[in-house]
């Protein structure tokens, strides 16, 4: 086994975090009549009636929500648009009631906490030498098996230092303007973050149709343009309950995300990772097609992806059932360096790395024997067990910095010298 440092912070799933989310009865097929019935009842209240209900509301909520009213009072003016309602004779407590009526709290981690991604952070500004600010992102599962994007932000230093941000006491979900109330949305779609929410307590909740039953591990990549500008871009798997798709999340602020379907056959496929830069003037995927092997996926467009060459077929004990990739490849004097998963023997997860050509990828140049990390002692139990998996590691100095998961239960982080990494393949 490669020589690492295994640092002692773990994260766990914590059903405690909650956030509120709009509740789109009318998204279920028949809601439009159920929401009519609900706002009659609600405004046939008297106002004592009114302020009792609201109070028994708030008495349980409002304590574990930041600013419960507002959201209330938010959810009751899309409701007001979808019924075309005149509101201006509507006291605020009956509209509070009323949107607290379309409104839902939800546990977005209780289930399992999983899959991060690591990259620079957006603000490096009073960074000293030796230090770096970074954003990660995490898979969170909640109620049904639904998976969301979470964020946290830290520092890492030289001597394997690792410090995160604290989670705010209240999570909030992002938002997107403009939704039909009745209508469950297609297609590409921005999102935001509240103007007074950290990055650390912002979720990223499945909202169109083919995201319905979850967003599901996020690749994140800092991306250089060819202007020299900077996107952060994250390709993830949406999932409808039966069928998967590709898509990419694109933002440059972190207030505003555009989650954004890919076409093209290699899209209808998971575990797409994006190199941080166009290669040979075209955009590179690493990909899985079939399954079991990892594919070179080349695009003009990094919304289109045709099917890809053959990079990498499983050959160790390790990796026999099949590999993948463990994030966006990482770019080294050296050439690219492709941490991979592997699965072998009773479905045993572990992480191994490759590198490729730095001008020709489709070439590998060496390729670790053994895995790097494997599930192992109390790291073998878990939501999932036997499993570690990274959706994403970065560099810092002469070190790859690797946050990863671990039986899909926590999160653990891991610093590996890449020199060491080198003279094992």
């Amino acid at each position: 086994m490669i020589e690492l440092f295994e640092h002692a912070l773990r994260l766990y799933a914590d059903p405690s975090r909650v956030v509120v989310r709009p509740f789109h009865l009318a998204w279920g097929g028949n809601g439009g009549h159920r929401t009519e019935r609900i706002v009659s009842a609600v405004m046939a209240l008297d106002t004592a009636e009114t302020r009792a209900e609201l109070e028994l509301v708030l008495k349980d909520f409002e304590a574990r929500h930041w600013q419960t009213r507002r959201v209330f009072m938010t959810r009751y003016d899309e409701i007001e648009q979808m019924l075309g309602l005149d509101g201006t004779e509507i006291g605020d407590e009956k509209r509070q009631l009323i949107g607290a009526y379309f409104c839902h709290e939800y546990s977005y981690a209780a289930a399992a906490l999983m899959n991060p991604s690591a990259v620079p952070h957006f603000d490096q500004s009073g960074m000293p030498a030796g230090s770096q600010r970074i954003l990660m992102s995490l898979r969170a599962v909640g109620e049904g098996h639904i998976s969301s994007v979470a964020f946290r932000e830290g520092i890492i230093a030289d001597g394997n230092q690792l410090k995160l941000a604290p989670e705010p006491p209240f999570a909030t979900a992002t938002d997107a303007a403009g939704l039909d109330e009745k209508t469950m949305p297609e297609g590409p779609i921005t999102v935001y973050r509240h103007r007074d929410s950290t990055l650390s307590g912002t979720v990223i909740f499945p909202i169109t149709a083919a995201q319905s039953k979850g967003l599901e591990d996020l690749r994140l990549v800092q991306f250089h343009h060819d202007d020299g500008s900077l996107e952060w871009l994250g390709t993830y798997t949406a999932y409808n309950g039966s069928t998967i798709q590709s898509e990419l999340l694109r933002t440059r602020d972190f207030r505003a995300f555009d989650l954004v379907p890919m076409t093209g056959p290699a899209a209808r496929n998971k575990g797409m990772a994006l190199f941080p830069r166009k290669v040979g003037g075209q955009y590179l995927m690493i990909g899985r097609q079939d399954g079991e092997n990892l594919f070179l996926l080349k695009s003009d467009s990094l919304t289109h992806w045709d099917e890809g060459q053959k990079l990498l077929t499983p050959v160790f004990p390790w990796e026999l059932v099949q590999i993948g990739n463990c994030g966006p490849p990482i770019e080294l004097d050296e050439g690219w360096l492709l941490l991979t998963h592997g699965v072998g023997a009773m479905r045993k997860y572990a992480i191994g790395a490759v590198l490729l050509d730095k001008n020709d990828p489709s070439k590998v140049l060496g390729r670790t024997k053994e895995p790097i990390l494997a599930a192992a002692d109390q790291d073998r139990e878990g939501y999932v067990p036997n499993v570690v998996y990274t959706c994403g590691a970065m560099r810092h100095g002469d070190a790859l910095f690797v946050p990863y998961g671990v039986a899909d239960s926590s999160v653990a982080f891991a610093f590996i010298p890449i020199s060491g990494l080198l003279a094992a393949m």
